[in-house]
């Protein structure tokens, strides 16, 4: 079977709408594991011994299973014990939680750069501890971190095409109900792909734009 571009053209409208969906839950999912690994990273930093071991396990887990059977877990299991979710509820809430774990460790890392003589002086200043996390640690983490993060964004614009499995129609699924009307796969998963490329490609270039803007500044 011969590949066919002009077939390929056709099929990129109904790509492109259902693209969207994915664009969509990948912004969603980001915002939430940004926040999580935030909060994971300053709950870890109190050193609450109970907590700490909790979220070892939990860290664990989530770095050890694959990501599609955490999907899995979200989508089948918890409405077994009365959470019952939405495909794109559960999906997002899979991919949320394993980014920030992900984002968590890496946070964790860029805490270990910073000369702990700028918390010292805060403290000596008498700064609050949310004042001391708004205003010297975060600022500079989310700086270090950055080429990090983008990567990770990357992982999670990708990771939304195993939503597919859990019936989310998004740009993989169309294609898939696309070349199972035609019988060609080919070009449907080209077009697919390349919305993928596409949207990371914008992630890649807004990320090296802020890096651009930060090595300025500092």
């Amino acid at each position: 079977m011969s590949f066919q571009f002009a077939y390929l053209l056709s099929t990129m409208p109904r790509l492109c709408a259902a693209a969207l969906v994915n664009l969509r839950l990948a912004v969603v999912i980001a915002l939430l594991a940004i926040v999580g690994a935030t909060a994971l990273t300053i709950l870890r930093v109190m050193k609450i011994a109970p907590v700490n071991v909790v979220v070892a396990v939990v860290i664990s887990f989530i770095r050890g299973t694959p990501l599609l059977i955490q999907i899995f877990l979200f989508y089948y299991v918890l409405p077994a014990i009365g959470l019952d979710l939405s495909p794109e509820t559960a999906g997002v809430a899979a991919i949320a939680l394993n980014s920030s774990i992900f984002i968590a460790e890496t946070m964790r890392g860029g805490l270990q750069t910073i000369d702990p003589g700028q918390v010292e002086a805060a403290c000596a200043l008498s700064l609050s501890r949310r004042v001391i996390w708004q205003r010297v640690l975060l600022p500079q983490l989310f700086r270090r971190i950055l080429p990090v993060l983008v990567n990770e964004i990357t992982i999670v614009v990708k990771g939304t095409a195993l939503l597919s499995m859990i019936t989310v129609v998004d740009v993989l699924r169309t294609a898939q109900q696309i070349s199972s009307a035609s019988y060609r796969p080919f070009e449907t998963l080209v077009g697919a792909a390349l919305l993928f490329l596409a949207i990371n490609l914008v992630v890649i270039l807004v990320g090296m734009r802020g890096e651009s803007r930060l090595a300025v500044r500092g």
